[in-house]
């Protein structure tokens, strides 16, 4: 797998192929179409269908954009920009890819502009719902992940304890360590 799935959702995890945002070195996941194409089948967003083209990751990048704008501005209790809504509503009124039953289990075939009905459309659900006071940004200064925060007592801190959480509490034992050196 080259993606990460941290954030609860296939929307905040495609909302999370750029990281970093606010830092002078933000990291781009969805970097060509093939690596769009890679997203889209380890996220279970399809199975099959047309690969995806410098069109189809334009859109994506511009849906993620709009996506990140709304949630965002949700997260922290803002007036969410009409550009934005008119983006993800523009794409949520298409047609989704098409999941069928098979012998061999499930198959979504869908192109990619079917795809990204799929995720304007679940951002629509979480923006528009109770579920959307449940949104967190990652408590690492470096990184400006969204995710859903469904913990129990909703006190969670980081996207990924196996990345950001990680690096936090490995940080904060190494002040502890410096600090009583220093004090020693």
């Amino acid at each position: 797998m080259i993606h990460e799935f941290p954030c609860g959702t296939r929307v905040l995890d495609f909302v999370a192929t750029r990281r970093a945002r606010r830092s002078e070195q933000s990291y781009e996941f969805l970097s060509d179409a093939e690596a769009l194409d890679a997203w889209w089948l380890e996220a279970g967003v399809r199975t099959s269908g047309r690969a995806s083209d410098g069109a189809d990751l334009a859109a994506a990048l511009e849906l993620r954009e709009a996506l990140y704008t709304v949630i965002w501005h949700r997260l922290n209790g803002e007036a969410i920009p009409d550009e934005a809504l008119a983006i993800v509503n523009e794409r949520a009124q298409s047609s989704p890819v098409s999941p069928a039953l098979t012998a061999g289990g499930v198959v979504r075939d869908g192109d990619p502009a079917e795809c990204l009905v799929d995720l304007a459309r679940e951002a629509i659900e979480i923006v528009g719902s109770e579920e959307g006071a449940l949104l967190r940004e990652c408590s690492r200064p470096e990184c400006t992940t969204i995710y859903l925060d469904r913990s129990r007592g909703h006190r969670r801190e980081w996207c990924s304890m196996q990345s950001c959480g990680n690096r936090a509490k490995a940080a904060a034992y190494r002040a502890r360590v410096r600090a009583r050196v220093t004090t020693s």
